[in-house]
């Protein structure tokens, strides 16, 4: 009885296991091979969200960056 209840958790542990891995693995953050900056920007620091991403610049500005495309979406600034 006592071999049978190891066996089932062993069993559940290695499931559990095997589910996380698998669910963490798809979670790959991807960006564009090469993102174009407006003139004069030096990035600092890049976000990534589902369907964007956004690049912090040294002047202190978000650009805000299409995740499939590209383009520039939105400029935020602090003023």
């Amino acid at each position: 009885m006592v071999m049978a209840l190891t066996a089932v958790m062993i069993g559940g542990v290695l499931v559990t296991f095997a589910l996380i891995v698998i669910r963490l693995s798809d979670r790959t953050p991807t960006l564009p091979d090469q993102v174009e900056l407006p003139d004069g920007a030096r990035a600092v620091a890049v976000t990534i969200g589902s369907n964007w991403f956004a690049v912090v610049t040294e002047d202190e500005r978000i650009l805000i960056f299409d995740k499939t495309t590209g383009k520039l979406r939105q400029t935020v600034t602090t003023d």
